[in-house]
């Protein structure tokens, strides 16, 4: 079965802000490179929506629907819905989360 992968504004706002940062900081190549990790991390939820931890900060609260997938040093939020999973933080994963993860998914 695939799942439909959906990204919330904020999420492909993350992703802008990411390869315009690292273009800006580093070089358009490893942009384009962090680019592609996040492409195939997207594109292993369409066959394994579940795969992932649950986000620890989120655990701390007793929210167990959310679930993260990390590709060293970004991190991917997601949640299932029915046929879909809605996406909504990728971030670098050494920024401070738990007020991050609090304002996107709970003002999503």
């Amino acid at each position: 079965m695939r799942f439909e992968v959906l990204l919330t504004r904020d999420a492909e706002r993350d992703v802008e802000e990411l390869y315009a940062y690292i273009a800006a900081h580093d070089s358009a190549g490893n942009a384009d490179r962090v680019l592609d990790r996040i492409e195939k991390a997207l594109k292993r939820l369409r066959t394994l929506p579940e795969r992932g931890s649950h986000a620890k900060d989120l655990l701390a609260l007793g929210i167990r629907e959310y679930r993260q997938v990390f590709f060293r040093p970004y991190r991917l939020t997601c949640r299932m819905a029915g046929e879909r999973v809605h996406v909504y933080l990728i971030v670098d994963g050494r920024r401070e989360m738990q007020a991050l993860l609090a304002r996107r998914l709970f003002n999503a």
